[in-house]
Order: structure tokens, then C-alpha cells, then sequence
């Protein structure tokens, strides 16, 4: 497979994102005004509780069993690796390059958070499809290679909205703690005009009080349970939920049956779970192009945050991922699978999660940073996945 016919097949799936952005750019331009801040946050919350959570279930639910989880048993571990080592790069570059603070959870997320959805499913059966492909077999290699990138998908999902939802949720919370402290700071100095020294002694005195109280509030105790707290509710988030049961659907076969296959008495759920799930990767792609307009006119983001991210996502990360698997399969952890290996290597090298575009909507922090590092990101991923690509597939076959 020459150089030229993987660039198209590895371009087909970012040109996609690309103009689905620049779709939702022109609806949100002042001369349309067909998709204003209101309408981009009433969707995204929409994408959030529904079309989320449908797609992970449908996913999980329809490709995934409890033989396979047990024999691609490593797949989880590899993302898992992605995920810790991009996020130790992404810490490095916000201390090597301190940006506002809260911005440190978008980099961060960024540099770990891969796109383990969309890519993989356009990507792994277009090259099986090509007439050089080097897996073999072409409706065999389709049909393994969804799995694996079906799989994906649902792990990917997993980890991003339990990981890297967190991320982006104390970048909010860093966010709200800075316009707090602003506020704080106008009241106290208008206060101090107007206090004399004996007001200013009370003052003091009750402030006293009150950080003693509260130290003796945010105790080990206090911080646990506020620990656990956090972790049950992004358990707990329509995404999250959705890969949980669509996990448990999947593994478990009497309840598989009921909804997957052409004679399941259920398989409505499935089909109409189905439906609604492919509504989210158009839907997450319109709002980010929509956030885009605003984004390059008023972001944040310096020029060296963006070529640091795409320093650990397309020359870093996808080094170390050749020396994880190669050294896996030395040890045996593989299936003798050259596609699964591919597979695996890809998952190192691809541009960041669309749903990291959701979850700065959500929490309103960060929305048009995230839309200029996207674009970058995923206009230098039509180049990078490709010559990636190529020295995967020269490694494997």
C-alpha cells in the first residue's frame, strides 16, 4: 500500500471533521446567525444526556463479548498507558510553559485524550478495503477490524468521560475559584474605605474563626468522602453509565440476546439506541466549528501551546506506543494479530477526543481555546496519521 493511497484513506476521516467544523463555523458567523451560544449550549447538553450515551451503549452492546474482553485483554491496558503517559507530557508542557490556570486541564486533556471513536471505525476497515492490504483476507479483515475499533471506541469512550471529564471539571473549578477571588478582592477593598481600625480588628478576629472551622471541615476524613463523592458522580454521568451497560449487555449472553441479532424480542432497543447514537459525533463536530468563530478571535492560546501538544501527540506518543507494543508482543500479551497491533499503535497517534469539545460546553471553561487546538491538531493529523500509518504497516508486515 504506497504512500499516496494511505494518505487518502488516512485524510478521508479528518477532511470529514474538518468540514462538518467549518459547517457549524458558518452557522455561528454574525451574517447567519443560525446557531448562537444559546442554541451550541442547549445541543451540546442534548449530545451530553442522550446521543452520548447511546452510542457508547449501542457500541459496547453489539460488537463486544465477554470472550472478546477477555482475549483483547491488553487493548484496555495499552489505552490505559496513552492516557497516563500523554497526560504526565501534557503536565510537563503547562509547567514548562505556564499558561493561565485554567487552561491546564484542556492541555493536559489534549495530550492524552486521543480520538478512539470515529478514526478508528473510518480508518482501520478503509484500509482493509484497499487492494494492496497487508491484513489478508478483505471482508475478514473488515469484520476484525471494526471489533477492534468498535472496541476502542468504547473503552475510549470510558476513560474519557470518567479521566478526562475530570480534567476539564477542575479546570472549571479552577476557573470559578479565580472570578471568586476577583469579586472577593472589589467587595473587600470598597469595604476597606469605608472601615475603621476597630471594624477591621473585629474583621479579622471572625476570619480567624472561620479558616479554623474550615481546616477542621477539610480534615483526611472530609477529603475522602469528598474523593468517593467525585468518583460515584462521574460514574454517574450519562456517558459513563451508558459504557457501563452497554458493558454489561455485551459480557452478559442471555441478556445479549435479547436485543442483538435479527431475532432478538428486543432488538428495537438496540436499533433505536443505534439511531441516536450516530447523531453524536455530527452533533459534538457542529458545536465545536460553531465555537471556532469565537475562538479565533478571542483565544488564549499562544502558539507554543499548540505546537507543544503536537509535539507529544504526533512525534512523542507515538514513539513510546511502538516500543509498548513491541514489547508486549515480546512478551506474549498479544494475539498473533498484526491488525490488532496496528490497531494498537494507532491508538498512540491520534489527534484529540471530540468529546473534550463537549465537556468545556458543558462546564463553560475553555470552549474557544479548545476549538483553535482542535483545528491545529486535527489539520496536522491528515500528515501525521498518514506517515505514522505507513511506518506501522512497514513495522507489522
Amino acid at each position: 500500500m504506497g504512500f499516496f493511497s494511505l494518505l487518502e484513506v488516512a485524510s478521508m476521516p479528518v477532511i470529514q471533521v474538518l468540514i462538518i467544523s467549518l459547517v457549524g463555523a458558518f452557522l455561528a458567523t454574525d451574517r447567519c446567525k443560525l446557531f448562537p451560544v444559546e442554541a451550541r449550549n442547549s445541543m451540546n447538553k442534548v449530545v451530553f444526556v442522550i446521543f452520548a450515551p447511546a452510542l457508547m451503549f449501542a457500541n459496547l452492546a453489539q460488537t463486544v463479548t465477554l470472550q472478546d474482553m477477555i482475549s483483547w485483554w491488553f487493548m484496555p491496558v495499552n489505552m490505559g498507558l496513552t492516557f497516563l503517559i500523554g497526560g504526565i507530557l501534557g503536565w510537563m508542557v503547562v509547567k514548562i510553559l505556564k499558561p493561565p490556570p485554567y487552561l491546564e486541564g484542556l492541555i493536559v486533556a489534549t495530550s492524552s485524550s486521543g480520538n478512539m471513536g470515529n478514526l478508528p471505525i473510518i480508518l482501520v476497515p478503509a484500509i482493509c478495503d484497499e487492494d494492496k492490504s497487508p491484513f489478508g483476507n478483505r471482508s475478514v479483515c473488515r469484520t476484525v477490524g471494526l471489533s477492534y475499533a468498535s472496541f476502542s471506541m468504547a473503552l475510549g469512550g470510558f476513560y474519557i468521560w470518567t479521566y478526562t471529564f475530570r480534567l476539564i471539571k477542575g479546570s472549571a473549578m479552577k476557573l470559578r475559584d479565580i472570578e471568586e477571588s476577583e469579586k472577593a478582592t472589589i467587595k473587600s477593598s470598597n469595604s476597606d474605605l469605608e472601615a475603621d481600625h476597630k471594624t477591621q480588628l473585629l474583621l479579622g478576629a471572625s476570619q480567624d474563626k472561620k479558616t479554623s472551622v474550615v481546616k477542621e471541615e477539610t480534615g483526611f476524613w472530609r477529603k475522602g468522602v469528598d474523593l468517593v463523592h467525585e468518583i460515584l458522580e462521574e460514574l454517574l454521568a450519562p456517558p459513563t453509565l451508558g459504557a457501563i451497560v452497554g458493558f454489561f449487555f455485551g459480557a452478559v449472553k442471555w441478556l445479549r440476546n435479547l436485543i442483538i441479532g435479527d431475532d432478538a424480542p428486543l432488538r428495537i432497543i438496540q436499533g433505536t439506541a443505534k439511531l441516536l447514537g450516530d447523531g453524536t459525533i455530527p452533533c459534538m463536530t457542529i458545536i465545536l466549528g460553531g465555537n471556532l468563530i469565537q475562538g479565533l478571535r478571542s483565544s488564549a492560546v499562544k502558539p507554543v501551546v499548540v505546537l507543544g501538544i503536537v509535539c507529544v501527540r504526533y512525534i512523542i506518543l507515538p514513539i513510546i506506543g511502538i516500543g509498548v507494543v513491541k514489547t508486549a508482543e515480546s512478551f506474549g500479551f498479544l494475539p498473533q494479530d498484526p491488525l490488532f497491533q496496528y490497531v494498537l499503535m494507532l491508538q498512540f497517534t491520534l489527534p484529540p477526543a471530540m468529546n473534550i469539545g463537549t465537556m468545556t460546553q458543558l462546564y463553560n471553561v475553555g470552549q474557544d481555546e479548545c476549538s483553535v487546538l482542535m483545528l491545529w491538531t486535527y489539520l496536522i493529523a491528515i500528515l501525521a496519521l498518514t506517515v505514522w500509518s505507513t511506518i506501522f504497516l512497514h513495522l507489522l508486515v
